[in-house]
């Protein structure tokens, strides 16, 4: 099973995409949507909807884990996220994918163990996850392959990757 995740962000999207097998994962590929703050908002939201669409079509997941977005302190932030996100969920919407929601302390305790790992923690595990010769950067690229692991372990039944090490 190909599995798609995506890191929403409307400045940085990141995206990995993995291939499943019983519990065994690889690595397809992964990056990250820059949009320039000095672009309008219309442009920066079709422009990760097209990326997203372009990974899809070279990658054909058939199901996709998004993050949820966390709504911390800063109301515009999380309002730009969201917005992000919502192009994220329309692109798999329009490429028929099935899609898992989890939130960041779900991944984080799906791959690393714990639900307060930062972020340094979450690549190392990607990483070693997925067999990876170094740890996949920039960090919204490991988080997208962070969820796409969550979401693929989830559906094993399994509460944590790194239990399995």
């Amino acid at each position: 099973m190909i599995v798609l995740g995506i890191d929403p962000g409307l400045a940085n999207t990141g995206w990995g995409v993995i291939e499943t097998s019983g519990s065994r994962s690889r690595c397809l590929a992964y990056g990250c949507i820059t949009t320039p703050s000095t672009d309008a908002l219309p442009q920066r939201l079709s422009a990760i909807h097209m990326e997203l669409q372009h990974v899809i079509g070279r990658y054909t997941p058939v199901e996709c884990a998004v993050e949820s977005v966390y709504f911390g302190t800063n109301a515009k932030s999380a309002f730009a996220t969201g917005q992000a996100r919502g192009v994220a969920v329309l692109a798999t919407a329009d490429a028929g994918l099935q899609l898992g929601e989890y939130g960041p302390g779900e991944i984080k305790l799906a791959v690393v163990g714990t639900g307060s790992a930062d972020k340094a923690q979450v690549q190392y595990m990607v990483q070693v996850l997925l067999g990876l010769e170094h740890e996949p950067s920039p960090d919204h690229a490991a988080d997208a392959l962070a969820a796409a692991l969550c979401h693929a372990h989830m559906r094993s039944g399994a509460r944590t990757l790194g239990a399995a090490l």
